[in-house]
């Protein structure tokens, strides 16, 4: 069992970044992100300043959700979703299980023939991180650009059959990360779940020892301005907990 003063991640071992979402125009004429989905992490979003929204396509189909300063809104594992920077819109964003979107826990809505098979997804979406920074964000915009593609086509669709084989084919792009995926839940969310019981436990046996052993821990970003998904990032490497 982990120690209650072993785990060292951010409170319920989620992830955390900083967003300003982009504000170039799509071909819609709308200013935003990339279109993605998650397979095994829920997000949330805590507007912090400006103001936009959120479209998202479930199985139970489209929907627009206004952000301004204040708004909470998050979603499960499936939501397609899509930022739309309408005036400065920034976000503090919080990621389950450790920030496992931000290791791979996202496929974007690429056309289908981007989505067969690793290899082809990441010569579409791969932006390297020597590149200068002209050439990284002319990659953002396009790789941006062709999952609106995708997103359209999506939306437009008759019948759930076009999400049900966009499901498909980004679970078959992950699999070969799942077990890298399970090491980070276990060393993030399921040892901070496993912590709290055990000092339930010891409360309940009117032991207090771990409450002397208390800390403060505050982190500043290790990368700021990242090209993302969404936007720019401020991206914080947070330790977990150790097995």
């Amino acid at each position: 069992m982990v120690s209650a003063a072993e785990f060292a991640g951010l409170p319920g071992g989620v992830g955390l970044s900083q967003l300003s979402v982009y504000d170039w125009p799509a071909a819609d004429g709308l200013c935003g992100g990339t279109p993605h989905m998650h397979l095994a992490c829920s997000e949330a979003y805590v507007v912090t300043g400006g103001r936009g929204a959120v479209q998202t396509l479930t199985g139970s189909g489209y929907a627009v959700t206004p952000l301004a300063p204040g708004t909470v809104a998050w979603f499960s594992p499936g939501t397609i979703h899509r930022l739309v920077n309408e005036d400065d819109l920034r976000i503090t964003v919080l990621m389950q299980n450790s920030g496992l979107p931000e290791a791979g826990d996202a496929v974007l809505t690429l056309p289908p023939p981007y989505l067969t098979d690793p290899e082809t997804y990441a010569a579409a979406t791969t932006i390297p991180a020597d590149a200068p920074e002209a050439e990284r964000e002319r990659i953002a915009r396009a790789r941006r650009d062709l999952a609106l593609e995708g997103y359209r086509a999506l939306r437009g669709a008759d019948g759930p059959e076009a999400l049900a084989a966009f499901h498909r084919a980004a679970g078959a792009l992950v699999r070969p990360r799942i077990t890298e995926w399970r090491e980070r839940w276990r060393r993030g969310a399921e040892a901070a779940a496993a912590a709290t019981g055990e000092q339930l436990d010891r409360l309940e046996r009117g032991d207090l020892s771990h409450l002397g052993g208390a800390v403060v821990r505050s982190e500043q970003p290790s990368e700021h301005g990242r090209f993302g998904m969404c936007g720019r990032l401020d991206v914080y490497e947070i330790r977990q907990g150790s097995m």
